[in-house]
């Protein structure tokens, strides 16, 4: 449902609270309360079918009619009885009310008139009819301290700060604000969805990252529905904010959180992992890590390294900080020369000449003070983690003061950690007074500094610029493999052949083993003998059972009953091939035996067997497997996923987290091409995935690495109903061969990350007054942000359209890129073109925006505009000419270029359209 009305929830101007009254125990009476605390400037009232005059000397109507005679409220709180509510939404909403939050719980519990419905599908039916948008049931509310607005029944108030808190729970939430009062630290928002029905986690996450002013968001999850619209919010929030997340349910199941079983996965933690990891977010582990990354967000300069100084008056705390840092991936900052003579020359006793640097039991508040502003202002360090450990000589409130009293000196951010209980408990609360970020232990204060870190490189990795893949294969070609797929299906099976699987992999141009098919014993024989050399032979049974991937023995180091290795002459062919016949048709009656597939042994050549694969999962669509493989081994207990569409860059990251990585640098001969070999594997397997959509899983086991060659021995694919995936993957169908009114051919296609080497001397062939009309300042150079912007786009709400033409070379150039940005609701897109010099008047602008429109209106999109500087007289006159309607924005001084795509469908879409600010 998008961002649709969501402005009533966070900015309303009247709020009206329904089930409100003055009883001991009234959520309704505790909810007006809080507004009444919160200095809410709006206006207020009570709802009470028992006909209060007032609640709390807020006037009170005794129902919804009543109050829509005197005033039809922005947002409707409801804490009345559950029965009651899905009617009581439907009046709201066609008393035009717009917003809402339903507190009450219960609904999905409490029996319906109708078997088969519950009071939760019954309100949510006549929201939908009605108009009205719905956040909630059981939810605990929200709070918004930059608008004084408390609309909770939270024991608590918070203070206004920068991070927002948008969770599923009521309970967490409530503890987070208890634990942020009691710290000294505010929101920007806090927002419990609790069992909401309509307004979901990505509408929030998409409101508070377009109109809020939160530098960061917390994220509690507890369960996913829409995977897709949840990686496109986090993933845009990504880009603009610091994003942490914790989820529950990691482990358990049950009636409100019932198990999904994802084939090939012990534990579908590890895809919200990936998925995470995917968005540049951030993934805390439990409530005591939330916290400390809520002191982090609020009080810590962002870092620009990894490189962390520790500072204690004892070396068996920093010593702990130091395992800590090491285990979390971090380093410790090696400190210069420069910096340790400071250290030698200016402290009154010899510190340690290291990092950690222990200052001694008998450092002096004003000694904590020269080493921490020395180590501060180091440019080899990025961080200071300061830990004290009470003395007579050292204690603690003094020499927390003298911290806080100095903090401006220090240029870097620096963690503080007092330990203790009865001397440092008042000190943490002096640092928490002061804003100074102060944790209970050393592995606390290495843990948050981590988070930073881990942020950091996150988003690193997301705007690193992907190779090409080495050999790519054509779309044409694969969507061969696509129809063999078609077949498979209209025959009624539900997985491929070995011969099959190994054809589309060959499509792909993935190597494959030789290997020859055999019907019957007498065709395995003859096979064996106009192939048989240096090399023993190796048989295995095809039959329908078989083809299934991701199905493991419980003693995976036995070799498979379907198998038959070492045979060396015809006649032994034969044997084998009627032995496996008579297992199969004994332990699997029902199967069908479809082929016996031979291959040559792979033995004597210092070989490495790899797992790969794709499965798919019920929330998040296709998956991406890597890991150590065998016949024999146990290869869940190196199994890595990611999320496709996968990139170069992407699969070496992959690789990277897995042991066969590992194996592979320390026994390979050429680690890095075998490398780049497999992580191409990886992509091909990612576009296997987005070009079959009926592909339900497929298992590589064995992939096969030796010093001559890598190749596929085994393969397995099953079938299933198309999958969604949870980042949109590369739109191929999108691509056309054009010609210009000069007869330059030129393809035009959708932009991706590796496209942008091409982009950045693209930009360097444009001239200042184009590169100014199209940024509207001048821009020399694009930066490495600016390409992952440009280039890593989201093609659910984004869209880039290049013009490139071959060279004779075979290189490729772009000559001219059209893009838009959408907003999450699909109203309105805003548009930009921009054509090398050389080639302006060939009719490629006019071409680029008649492809982007015709794009925008098949996705459904109402608008289409563009800003332009009055003196950008060429796009002005292409814009008319294209049929654009334009005129003089007078507050941007800029020219506004407006074309219709889709007519609204509702009163909201045409306000948004009416009004400028979007909500």
């Amino acid at each position: 449902m998008g961002t649709r009305f969501l402005k009533y929830f966070f900015e309303p101007k009247s709020v009206a609270v329904f089930g409100a009254s003055e009883k001991e125990f009234s959520m309704g009476g505790q909810v007006i309360r809080n507004l009444q605390d919160s200095q809410f400037p709006g206006q207020l009232y009570a709802v009470n079918i028992k006909g209060y005059d007032e609640v709390f000397g807020v006037r009170c109507f005794n129902n919804a009619e009543a109050l829509a005679e005197y005033q039809v409220p922005d947002l409707a709180i409801i804490c009345s009885p559950p029965e009651a509510i899905p009617d009581l939404v439907g009046r709201l909403g066609h008393l035009n009310v717009k917003a809402a939050l339903v507190l009450s719980g219960g609904l999905s519990r409490v029996p319906s008139a109708n078997p088969a419905h519950t009071l939760k599908d019954e309100m949510l039916t006549a929201a939908r009819e009605s108009g009205i948008r719905i956040m909630g049931p059981e939810c605990l509310g929200i709070l918004v301290p930059g608008r004084k607005l408390n609309a909770s029944y939270s024991s608590r108030n918070v203070k206004a700060g920068k991070v927002a808190y948008i969770g599923q729970s009521g309970m967490l939430g409530n503890a987070m604000i208890d634990w942020a009062n009691g710290q000294g630290i505010g929101f920007s928002h806090v927002v419990t969805l609790g069992d909401s029905v309509d307004v979901m986690l990505p509408d929030v996450i998409d409101y508070i990252n377009r109109y809020s002013h939160a530098q960061a968001i917390i994220l509690h999850l507890e369960s996913i529905s829409d995977a897709r619209h949840l990686m496109t919010a986090i993933r845009e929030a990504s880009r603009n904010k610091l994003v942490l997340a914790i989820k529950s349910g990691r482990m358990i199941s049950s009636e409100y959180a019932p198990e999904i079983i994802t084939p090939g996965l012990k534990n579908r933690d590890d895809i919200y992992t990936a998925a995470l990891n995917r968005a540049g977010v951030v993934r805390v582990n439990n409530v005591e890590e939330l916290f400390d990354a809520l002191e982090s967000l609020s009080r810590i300069k962002p870092v620009t390294g990894d490189r962390l100084a520790i500072v204690s008056n004892g070396m068996g705390p920093s010593i702990l900080a130091a395992d800590k840092l090491m285990m979390s991936g971090g380093k410790l900052a090696r400190l210069s020369e420069d910096t340790l003579t400071q250290l030698s020359e200016n402290m009154p006793v010899q510190v340690s000449g290291t990092n950690p640097v222990n200052i001694g039991g008998d450092a002096t508040p004003d000694r904590y003070v020269e080493v921490l502003n020395i180590l501060a202002n180091a440019p080899e360090v990025d961080a200071v983690v300061v830990l004290h450990a009470p003395t007579r000589l050292a204690p603690s409130w003094e020499s927390a003061h003298a911290v806080i009293d100095n903090r401006g000196r220090f240029r870097k951010s620096i963690l503080t950690c007092w330990m203790g209980m009865e001397e440092a408990g008042p000190a943490r609360h002096e640092f928490n007074l002061a804003g100074v970020p102060t944790y209970v232990s050393p592995e606390h204060a290495v843990q948050a500094f981590m988070h930073m870190v881990n942020y950091r490189r996150s988003q690193s990795l997301l705007q690193e610029a992907p190779p090409s893949i080495p050999h790519e294969t054509p779309y044409d070609v694969r969507r061969s493999a696509r129809k063999m797929v078609v077949r498979a299906r209209e025959e009624g099976r539900a997985a491929l052949t070995h011969q099959e699987s190994t054809q589309i992999l060959k499509a792909y141009n993935i190597p494959v083993a030789p290997t020859w098919y055999a019907k019957d014993e007498s065709e395995a024989e003859e096979i064996t003998r106009n192939n048989l050399g240096d090399q023993a032979l190796a048989v295995k049974i095809v039959h329908e059972t078989s083809c299934q991937p991701f199905v493991y023995r419980k003693h995976p180091h036995k070799l498979s009953a379907g198998l038959l290795q070492d045979i060396t002459t015809p006649e032994q062919m034969g044997q084998a091939v009627q032995r496996l016949k008579e297992k199969v048709e004994e332990k699997f009656p029902e199967s069908d035996i479809y082929e016996y597939c031979i291959q040559p042994m792979q033995r004597g050549k210092h070989s490495m067997l790899l797992n790969l694969g794709v499965t798919r999962d019920p929330v998040f669509g296709p998956v991406i497997l890597f890991g150590i493989g065998g016949y024999k081994e146990n290869v869940m207990a190196d199994r890595h996923i990611a999320l496709p569409p996968l990139n170069m860059t992407l699969a070496f990251e992959l690789i990277q987290r897995s042991h066969a990585y590992r194996l592979i640098k320390e026994h390979s001969d050429h680690p890095a091409e075998d490398i780049e070999a497999i992580s191409e594997v990886l992509v091909k397997l990612s576009q296997m995935a987005a070009d079959i959509p009926d592909l339900k899983g497929l298992e590589i086991n064995p992939l096969i690495i030796n010093r001559d060659e890598m190749l596929v021995v085994d393969v397995k694919i099953d079938l299933g109903e198309p999958a969604y995936h949870a980042i949109m993957p590369y739109p191929e169908e999108l691509r056309e061969t054009v010609t210009l009114k000069t007869g330059r051919k030129v393809e035009v296609r959708p932009i991706r990350g590796e496209d942008a080497p091409a982009l950045v001397q693209f930009h360097s062939q444009l001239s200042e007054q184009s590169i100014r009309f199209r940024y509207f300042h001048n821009k020399s150079e694009l930066t490495k942000r600016d390409l992952a912007t440009l280039t890593m786009i989201n093609y659910d709400r984004q869209m880039a359209f290049i013009a490139e033409e071959v060279l004779d070379d075979d290189s490729r150039e772009i000559l001219g890129v059209v893009r838009i940005w959408t907003d999450p609701d699909n109203i309105r897109t805003e548009f930009s073109v921009l054509i090398r010099d050389d080639l302006q008047g060939e009719g490629l602008g006019a071409l680029l925006m008649r492809k982007m429109i015709k794009y925008s209106k098949s996705v459904g999109t109402l608008e289409m505009i563009g800003k332009i500087l009055v003196e950008n007289h060429p796009m002005r006159g292409l814009m008319r000419h294209l049929g654009f309607a334009c005129h003089y924005n007078t507050d941007e001084q800029v020219i506004d270029a407006v074309m219709p795509l889709n007519e609204p469908q509702n009163e909201w879409q045409r306000h948004r359209l009416e009004s400028t600010s979007g909500v």
